[in-house]
């Protein structure tokens, strides 16, 4: 990609910003090398990476490279058989420290992140734990060994502090004495040349015995060592000497440990460098909310709501651009500072970005393509160096642009051909552009010449864009619509500004009748496209209110479909009640025949036994239509109701809330539950609630016998030997009791055999919503003939 490009679509700046995020100078330089690539399958791979490395600064936070520094001199110097000093020893120690941290990165929350791009890199860290202790063990600052480093480095101190206080010891006691003090200048210890001396005055050194080191700057003080710390300060040197011989011998010790590993830590800093690099492309993308764009290789863009990532981000209007569909060759128009250019700069500054494998500041599914050459010819291109005025600079470009273009190229042209004759420029600029367009080059250029949105119109393969223009404010509004010619406005905005209406009518007078007509025809295309564009927002809010209210509709069927389903199984619950009642009234009066054996029973018992079982016949068949006749003849029907009165439909046995007062034919609406039905006053019996003393909420009589209920019901059930209706009337009962007992989960039994009464378990537990999860028992739990629900 040649470098004028970068500069002139301002790369150069995403770079800067690029390299503000890298926490290494390694990863920085790696960071100042990015340059767009021409490989897809590069491309793509650096771009996962990016994606990677965002993916994980959102999950764990950022990853810093601090302390990454360059130790290949260091190592060198290992290769050959070296020695490394202190600040080289921590120099490897900190590189050591970042790969720990970034290896303890990595390994977080492993189980439930997926695997990535960047799995293999933090797999090939080696963070050397066991060198990095041994290094800061014995080091503790750039100036400080540690005195366990070695157990000769401990007792060489040891000594050296031994001799320390038994010299400071001698010489305060020369200090305490009176005599002594008299011949000293000052009352104090002080070192010459690394041995200790006391500061005696010039006249009196006759009288203090031991060797003279220095003098004052006035002579009036001489620093004599005393004859009698002589042999301990030498003793004292040579442990000093000592200590510096085991220091060596530690590094040494330190280097050769070092040196066993210098393919790993080669290893660790090219990685930890690319790895820095790799989050920083992660971190820019965060800063300006980027995503990856989709490639391909057909030289086609389609730029969704993109947003040119060096502006303000809280202003920026974003924008729509695609190209390379249904033309390749698309001409931008309207009026100055509306925008034309950032919108070419985009798409240029976009391609260059995910080349390199940057994310771009647009919205998913954006596309781009894999171009060769990006060229480019924007801004003010005048030489004063070369006595070259705006045109000739700009021509000059554009002669360099078509030698060099070719079918896998982007070309982006800002004001082409302006600075000279408008007609001569805008047959220029059509000629350039009809090149270009043979080739099927893909192309951008802005413009003001009349002549090219003509040249659009009516060529294939080549269409306009307009950057919009509101005339009631004066000023643009930075929107790109692609399809439509752009125009100038220069009367509406003269006139918005106060020129005068006869001035603005000379000025139509010198427009030719095409051109005003062809300024009319896109005057009514503009208006045309913002009444389109004003019915096309209110079919999308009217779509958006069907699908919410479709979406309304479908859960409450769900909600009526589930009543519907729980009232039908409690009625065969009912029905199975009945039926077993009969059984049994059948099979004692068999019995009942049976015990009179074979002597013939008299006519008048047979007929009392009759009588009985047609009366509990009778009386079973009528069961649940008497009751509600009986309540309907004990209570009055309710002469005045009130809505939201609480009463209860005698035919569906079920307590509801009346919704509507009744009509003249005594008709109204009950909400019973999420059901509301039509239902007769005759049909309603008015239910009394009776008041609590004190202040507290109303409580029914049903509430009591569910707080009953919830309290002794049990932790399982047994269906085995039930059928599958039986089954499930059984259980939905069971659990509604368990659940409002608040229990947090319940054993099914329902045994092995076929398995149908198992199935039907599980599928009536999947359309429970308060049922959390379930799962069939597990070894001493009764295996695969139990089911263990829990509730949410």
């Amino acid at each position: 990609m040649n470098e004028k490009v970068l500069k002139t679509l301002e790369y150069n700046k995403i770079i800067e910003l690029l390299t503000e995020y890298s926490t290494s100078e390694s990863g920085r330089e790696l960071c100042r090398k990015l340059k767009p690539m021409t490989d897809l399958e590069a491309i793509e791979a650096a771009q996962a990476q990016t994606r990677d490395a965002l993916s994980r600064i959102f999950k764990k936070g950022s990853l810093s490279f601090s302390g990454l520094h360059n130790i290949g001199a260091s190592l060198k110097r290992l290769e050959i058989g070296g020695t490394l000093g202190i600040e080289e020893l921590l120099r490897i120690a900190s590189l050591l420290e970042v790969a720990k941290r970034a290896k303890a990165y990595s390994r977080s929350d492993r189980e439930d992140t997926k695997a990535d791009s960047l799995d293999e890199l933090f797999d090939k860290v080696e963070p050397l734990t066991p060198l990095l202790d041994e290094i800061r063990r014995c080091i503790i600052s750039e100036d400080e060994i540690a005195d366990d480093a070695s157990a000769n480095l401990k007792n060489i101190r040891r000594s050296m502090k031994n001799i320390n206080d038994k010299i400071r010891s001698q010489m305060n006691t020369m200090l305490n004495n009176t005599d002594t003090r008299n011949l000293l200048q000052d009352a104090v210890i002080t070192m010459r040349n690394g041995r200790y001396c006391l500061p005696v005055k010039a006249e009196a050194k006759g009288q203090v015995p031991g060797m003279i080191h220095d003098q004052s700057s006035t002579g009036s003080t001489l620093f004599i060592e005393p004859m009698a710390v002589v042999k301990l300060n030498n003793d004292l040197k040579e442990l000093f000497l000592k200590e510096q011989d085991e220091i060596e011998v530690i590094l040494a010790n330190l280097s050769a440990q070092v040196a066993e590993y210098i393919p790993f830590l080669n290893d660790n800093y090219k990685i930890l460098t690319e790895l820095d690099f790799i989050f920083a492309k992660g971190a820019l993308a965060k800063s300006y909310n980027g995503t990856a764009p989709l490639f391909n290789t057909e030289h086609r863009i389609r730029i969704r709501k993109g947003r040119h990532p060096l502006l303000d981000s809280h202003k920026v209007v974003p924008i729509d651009i695609h190209l390379g569909d249904d033309f390749d060759l698309l001409i931008v128009t309207g009026p100055n500072t509306g925008g034309k250019t950032v919108s070419i700069k985009t798409v240029g500054l976009f391609t260059l970005m995910g080349q390199a494998g940057l994310h771009i500041p647009a919205n998913d599914r954006s596309e781009l393509s894999v171009f060769e050459e990006v060229f480019a010819d924007i801004g003010d291109e005048q030489s004063i160096e070369q006595s070259l005025s705006t045109f000739s600079s700009h021509m000059t470009n554009i002669i360099s642009i078509l030698d060099r273009v070719n079918e896998n190229s982007l070309v982006l042209f800002d004001e082409l051909c302006a600075g000279t004759d408008p007609t001569e420029g805008a047959a220029l600029a059509i000629s350039i552009l009809t090149r270009l367009h043979n080739f099927g080059i893909r192309t951008m250029a802005t413009t003001h010449y009349s002549e090219l949105k003509v040249f659009a119109l009516s060529t294939p393969g080549v269409e306009n864009a307009c950057c919009e223009f509101s005339v009631e404010t004066l000023s643009p509004t930075y929107r790109l619509l692609i399809g439509i010619p752009g125009k100038s406005n220069a009367f509406a905005i003269s006139g918005k500004l106060g020129l005068s209406e006869d001035i603005i009518e000379e000025a139509k007078k010198h427009l030719s009748e095409q051109d005003e007509s062809f300024e009319d025809l896109i005057s009514d295309l503009e208006s045309s496209r913002v009444t389109i564009e004003k019915e096309r927002l209110e079919v999308e809010q009217y779509k958006q209110e069907i699908e919410d209210l479709k979406h309304k509709l479908e859960e409450k069927q769900e909600r009526i479909d589930s009543q519907r389903e729980k009232i039908i199984r409690q009625a065969n619950e009912e029905a199975h009640a009945i039926l077993r009642e009969a059984k049994e009234v059948a099979d004692q009066t068999i019995k009942n025949f049976h015990k009179y054996g074979s002597a013939a029973p008299s006519m008048k018992e047979m007929e009392q036994e009759r009588s009985k079982l047609r009366d509990k016949m009778s009386n079973l068949e009528k069961d649940m239509s008497l009751k509600q006749k009986n309540a309907q003849q004990n209570n009055k029907v309710p002469k005045k109701l009130r809505i939201g009165d609480t009463v209860k439909v005698l035919s569906m046995n079920l307590k509801g809330t009346v919704h509507t007062l009744p009509n003249e034919k005594g008709d109204l609406y009950v909400q019973m539950g999420i059901l509301r039905s039509l239902v007769n006053i005759k049909d309603l019996v008015l239910v009394e609630e009776t008041p609590v003393l004190g202040n507290k909420k109303k409580s029914t009589g049903a509430g009591k016998i569910k707080m009953a209920k919830s309290a002794s019901v049990s932790t399982e059930i047994n269906l085995i030997g039930k059928t599958t209706d039986e089954a499930i009337a059984l259980l939905d009962k069971y659990l509604d009791d368990a659940y409002i007992a608040h229990m947090p989960s319940v054993r099914i039994v329902h045994g092995k055999g076929t398995g149908a009464l198992r199935n039907a378990v599980h599928n009536h537990l999947k359309r429970l919503k308060y049922i959390k999860s379930y799962r069939l028992g597990e070894f001493g739990e009764g295996d695969a003939g139990v089911t263990i629900a829990e509730f949410k």
